[in-house]
């Protein structure tokens, strides 16, 4: 990998980190709820989890370029699936819950950089990361684990704790069916993106 890519995985990492511990100082500072529950319902959110897969798949790649970590990550089929995810955090917040509320100062800086800033840099990351290793069609089956994991476990811990971190999962106030019709589209949009991109990778790897 050349250097101008490392950068650039490097400033993508310093600003995930950045923004996530920003981000729970900013929950910690407004909460009013038990530290430890804070902390379970921090990291209830898809937007943390994946901004904190980012962080860990560009420190991967800037720290162990040449250890089995590091080349894991820069596979191909690796780099697509965590734009993948990065994508669908930006599409949704911007499309379905940005007007849902206001931050402003520190706090809009930091849910910018969380849901538009760094979806846009590994989309950038991504693109110039394209190489000659073709991505199967068959990899979107295993991309959406990831996805169907963190809806079990979010509709496990709502169903006891209340606490649902987005409206459109949200069993108490929609009933089961309108959450998993909300699920089923969502899930129609990861296919959707997930397939763009492989298909954006094959062209790539081909012209290559």
């Amino acid at each position: 990998m050349i250097l101008s890519q490392r950068s650039f995985a490097a400033f993508i990492s310093l600003l995930c980190w950045t923004a996530i511990v920003a981000q729970f100082l900013i929950s910690y500072s407004n909460s009013t709820i038990a530290v430890g529950e804070l902390v379970v319902r921090f990291f209830s959110y898809f937007t943390i989890w994946t901004n904190l897969v980012v962080a860990i798949c560009c420190t991967c790649i800037v720290l162990f370029p040449n250890k089995a970590i590091g080349d894991f990550f820069t596979k191909p089929t690796t780099i697509t699936a965590v734009t993948l995810y990065i994508l669908v955090v930006g599409l949704i917040y911007n499309i379905v819950l940005r007007f849902l509320w206001q931050p402003i100062g520190i706090a809009r800086v930091v849910d910018e950089m969380l849901h538009s800033v760094v979806p846009i840099l590994v989309l950038i990351f991504w693109w110039r990361m394209a190489d000659k290793r073709i991505v199967h069609w068959r990899s979107i089956f295993n991309w959406l684990i990831y996805p169907f994991i963190y809806l079990l476990y979010t509709l496990w811990h709502g169903a006891f704790s209340g606490f649902y971190p987005y409206p459109f999962v949200d069993v108490s106030e929609l009933g089961i069916n309108r959450v998993l019709a909300n699920s089923t589209i969502i899930t129609v949009i990861f296919l959707v993106i997930g397939l763009l991109l492989i298909q954006i990778n094959r062209r790539i790897a081909k012209k290559r």
